[in-house]
């Protein structure tokens, strides 16, 4: 689960790489396709990783069980900044495939829906979506997107048996934070208050990633701001400025593990999951890796969101899943047969598939789907901040900027390389270079 420059995970993955350049059967393109028969053939198009992949051939097939007039071909393509320019490409070209998945967000957003898509905003399938999630597919009021997986959230990872065991509560303020870590720390010498797995250095970014919904909680225009170079919309300055001092300050307070420079993203859930480790900043995706190495254990696994200074300001950053798409070049039978698929997939039968081929992160963004019993506890806690309006999304599904060097800063930062205040500066100025990069204006 890699965060890169301008890149959000897949949900439905424990990982994602994204692989070089290969279309499998990409003969298949919206309008290309001919019906016969009586059957309409329609293509879909998703990423070529084997979860993506082994998922669609299942929703296809039962898609086509119960619409046998319908056929669906699959084609694939890579993620990562191939895929998008690849999209792009596609969709000014009018090559799209009749149903298309990809990034909800800022990503979403360039590709320029209002004139590249069709509009599904009175589709029945709708009324049931999270609103987190129809912000992140609406442009100029409009809904286009429907959602192919789960949500996850970044927060703190905890090991309920160490808090139980110490007395501890869910912290909901910073403070509130290390104090119970210090309270581990002084209880068990052999226990580790905080992880830090910098041996994988996307992990270093969750207390600055995972802090987002508290910095929108204190200025709801800060991502508009930073996005648009206006006011004090900096990573050096409050509120954003403080997942920089976090990273700082328990290094410097001595509660991360002594190997924080080698230790790997799955050592680190290990070291959570066996009690040798109380908290680890990280994605609930990760807890994947514990139903894989330690399924006695899952359960043992929490999450709060990373506590703000306030209590009332304290909310869980939420990264809402991938969606489906329908291009304004698909017209006629093939609309027809194209909205069908879309709904399909966001129907109780539709949601049955999701369940037994994807691995649960996070809650569903649609009421249609319901995650079954024996999914992670952790996903409970998640599914109650949303539910008590305690959560927003990532700033990748605000704003399409972020600095490529993040992880290698904040590596140098929680190693005390770097100070917070020289980390944040580095980071802004690799924000400027990207907004111009990308020519987005102001910059």
């Amino acid at each position: 689960m890699k965060f890169s420059p301008m890149r959000r995970v897949l949900v439905a993955t424990a990982s994602v790489a994204a692989a070089t350049l290969a279309l499998a059967g990409c003969s298949g393109f919206g309008g290309t396709s001919n019906s016969s028969g009586g059957k309409v053939t329609i293509s879909f198009l998703t990423q070529n990783d084997a979860a993506d992949t082994a998922q669609g051939k299942a929703l296809i097939a039962a898609f086509e069980k119960k619409y046998p007039n319908i056929k669906v071909k699959m084609d694939t393509q890579p993620a990562g900044t191939q895929g998008d320019n690849l999209m792009k490409t596609k969709l000014s070209t009018k090559t799209m495939d009749d149903v298309f998945h990809y990034n909800s967000g800022s990503l979403f957003q360039a590709l320029n829906p209002k004139t590249t898509m069709v509009d599904l905003s009175n589709e029945s399938w709708v009324k049931d979506l999270d609103k987190n999630f129809k912000e992140v597919v609406t442009a100029g009021g409009k809904v286009y997107g429907a959602p192919l997986g789960t949500s996850q959230a970044g927060g703190i990872l905890y090991n309920k048996k160490i808090y139980e065991k110490l007395g501890l509560s869910v912290p909901t303020t910073w403070d509130e934070f290390v104090a119970n870590s210090k309270k581990i720390a002084s209880a068990d010498p052999g226990v580790t208050p905080i992880l830090q797995s910098y041996g994988d250095t996307w992990t270093s970014q969750l207390l600055v990633l995972g802090d987002f919904a508290n910095v929108a909680k204190q200025d709801p225009n800060w991502a508009s701001n930073y996005t648009n170079n206006k006011g004090d919309a900096k990573y050096v300055n409050p509120p954003a400025f403080e997942g920089f001092q976090h990273t700082a300050e328990i290094r410097t307070d001595g509660l991360v593990n002594k190997d924080f420079a080698s230790m790997t993203n799955a050592q680190a859930m290990d070291a959570l999951a066996t009690g040798k480790a109380a908290q680890y900043p990280m994605l609930t995706g990760a807890i994947a890796t514990v139903e894989q190495d330690n399924p006695d254990s899952v359960n043992d696994i929490g999450v709060f969101a990373i506590p703000a200074a306030s209590s009332s300001v304290t909310s869980l950053t939420v990264w809402e899943p991938n969606a489906l798409y329908i291009p304004n070049t698909t017209t006629g039978d093939k609309l027809d047969a194209a909205k069908k698929f879309v709904a399909f997939l966001n129907s109780p039968a539709g949601c049955d598939v999701q369940n037994k081929t994807g691995a649960a992160a996070g809650p569903y963004s649609t009421s249609a789907c319901t995650l079954p019993s024996s999914v992670p506890a952790l996903i409970g806690d998640v599914q109650n901040y949303i539910k008590d309006d305690k959560a927003s999304v990532a700033l990748e599904f605000l704003s399409p900027i972020k600095g490529p060097n993040l992880e290698t800063i904040l590596v140098g930062v929680g190693s005390g390389t770097t100070t917070a205040q020289v980390g944040a500066q580095q980071y802004d100025q690799d924000v400027k270079a990207q907004a111009q990069q990308l020519g987005i204006k102001g910059w």
